[in-house]
């Protein structure tokens, strides 16, 4: 699927509803603190979901939107197709198929469980990473592709962080020399995949909603080709997904033995990045995880 660029939301209102004129816009959801968000209707009827940054990186959309094809194209339920994407003033803008938001089915976590399972159980022979870098919330994640999944969790995703931690000096000798160990060790901690798995990158709760059929539908991605615990592991960081979930997931694609004492490594990268955006704060958090491994 290739998108097109367009110069004014206008224009690119007018290549997906010729004759069409915008009727509202109107606040939708939330954008995090990163993008704003809106519901467009439109004359004849149709509606689509934008989002907006006057102060993203300029590839931040477009690496959104390769993203979510490449889920469409993987997860067996609904992801949000992207539209356009261009600039309207100074605002870099997105637009997506609109999904309209409704209650959880009784067997969404079944479903969901089951669906994710699927997904990385494709797989591929080759290489971790992707095909572009993209955005885990702001910060840039490098997806430099890989042969070995160890080294590229190491120097794409806690190097990476750490580096960046540092250099803002929200990372002390402490947490560097930790991380650096870390890695130095990583081959005795970490697995090494059969295969790469198509990874959503950043599965908690706010990045996931349910249809109007109550199905579950993914959002938000960070994505990239690596090892399926990863994803995993973020989905039980901020008190974890319904635990029906994981049963119909072990069920699809029986979860191996011992990630229960590998999650909180792979969250090191996340904890990381929370220390990235959010400040000290999560201090604590990235030494409690690194005393867990040292």
């Amino acid at each position: 699927m290739v998108l097109r660029e367009f110069s004014s939301l206008k224009d690119a209102l007018e290549f997906l509803a010729p004759g069409d004129s915008l009727l509202s816009k109107n606040h939708c959801g939330s954008g995090g603190c990163i993008n704003s968000t809106f519901l467009l209707s439109l004359s004849g009827g149709k509606k689509f979901f934008i989002k907006e940054n006057s102060r993203s990186p300029r590839n931040m959309f477009q690496a959104e939107a390769e993203g979510l094809i490449a889920l469409a194209e993987e997860f067996p339920l609904k992801v949000p197709l992207p539209l356009a994407l261009g600039k309207d003033g100074s605002e870099d803008f997105l637009i997506m198929e609109y999904i309209h938001s409704a209650a959880k089915a009784g067997n969404f976590w079944v479903q969901f469980g089951s669906a994710l399972a699927g997904m990385h159980k494709k797989g591929r022979n080759g290489q971790f990473g992707f095909s572009c870098d993209n955005y885990i919330g702001s910060t840039k994640q490098i997806n430099d592709r890989m042969s070995c999944w160890t080294e590229f969790f190491c120097e794409k995703r806690l190097l990476f962080q750490m580096e960046l931690a540092r250099s803002r000096n929200l990372a002390d000798k402490s947490i560097s020399d930790g991380v650096e160990k870390i890695c130095r060790n990583i081959t005795s901690l970490l697995p090494e995949p059969d295969y790469a798995s198509l990874l959503h990158g950043d599965l908690w709760s706010g990045n996931y909603m349910a249809d109007d059929r109550g199905a579950a539908v993914l959002i938000d991605p960070a994505v990239y080709y690596g090892h399926r615990e990863a994803d995993l592991a973020m989905t039980e960081l901020f008190g974890g997904f319904n635990r029906t979930f994981y049963t119909a997931y072990n069920e699809t694609f029986p979860i191996d033995k011992g990630y229960g004492k590998r999650k909180d490594l792979y969250n090191l990268y996340h904890m990381l990045n929370h220390l990235n955006l959010f400040g000290s704060s999560y201090s604590g958090s990235v030494r409690s995880i690194l005393s867990s491994y040292l």
